[in-house]
């Protein structure tokens, strides 16, 4: 099965709030359908891989960690001072080379976030400014990043270009008033599509109220995720809950918008 310019879709929210969870949990499922899926961790604490299925113990080395790719693409070593080097760097090959496969056959590239105190972090960037555009806009598959907590990727313009941003919840004010930052912050990239998922939902009155407050502040809630003690035993046990329990609630909760995706994705084609 195939999806004409596969579609790209953001996963982001505040940290706590079962981001990479459900990033990973949506890979999963939409490579279960038959889809082609491309998995992005740009989170600075890489922990897709392990919801993808990928076994704990297999070694990560994170694109910006890779001083010698670096050097070859962008012609200057990382934490140098002072240097020249490509700003349109090739990328078009990372994907397919440095990718990790998952047990449903999903891609994995981890890129992770340049870090502070190694000198000037100008190649890094470059390059990873590169391969996400090149991600984003060339790449014919469903692409699904998994961003880093918080919000200073936006400042990053990591997701820029994306056809989709979900902004990840929890019922709380806290992570409403998150969202609303990152709705403006996501209107600015010229993003269009803004959905909020509610995640850890307890009751049908504890999801009436927040939808009530993310009315007020001019969000759209597109999906609700129930709480699931399914999900803290895997933790617990250190599986995914995809391979814990297929059937589990959250699971089922996450098969319906992945199919809600892609039925907004097909309408709008």
């Amino acid at each position: 099965m195939s999806v004409e310019r596969g579609f790209k879709i953001a996963v982001c929210g505040k940290g706590g709030v079962g981001k990479t969870l459900i990033a990973g949990t949506m890979a999963r499922l939409l490579a279960k359908r038959g889809f082609k899926v491309l998995a992005i961790d740009v989170d600075s604490n890489p922990n897709l891989y392990s919801v993808l299925g990928i076994r704990l113990d297999t070694p990560l080395r994170p694109i910006v960690d890779r001083e010698e790719l670096i050097e070859e693409r962008t012609g200057a070593k990382p934490g140098g001072w002072g240097l020249f080097f490509t700003l349109n760097p090739r990328v078009d090959d990372i994907p397919d080379k440095y990718s990790l496969i998952s047990p449903e056959g999903i891609k994995l590239l981890t890129v992770g976030i340049s870090r502070a105190g190694l000198g000037c972090m100008c190649p890094q960037n470059a390059l990873v400014k590169a391969l996400i555009d090149h991600i984003v806009l060339d790449r014919s598959e469903i692409v699904i990043l998994d961003m880093e907590a918080g919000l200073e990727h936006f400042g990053r313009g990591t997701a820029r270009g994306v056809d989709y941003l979900l902004i990840i919840i929890e019922p709380t004010i806290k992570s409403l008033e998150t969202a609303k930052r990152s709705l403006l912050l996501a209107r600015e990239l010229g993003i269009s599509r803004v959905w909020c998922i509610l995640n850890k939902v307890k009751s049908s009155e504890e999801a009436d109220y927040i939808i009530k407050k993310a009315i007020e502040m001019n969000l759209q809630v597109k999906a609700f995720i129930p709480y699931d003690i399914n999900v803290v035993t895997a933790e617990l046990l250190g599986v995914s809950i995809f391979d814990y329990n297929k059937n589990s609630p959250f699971i089922l909760a996450i098969d319906k918008l992945c199919q809600y995706l892609l039925n907004d994705w097909y309408k709008g084609k």
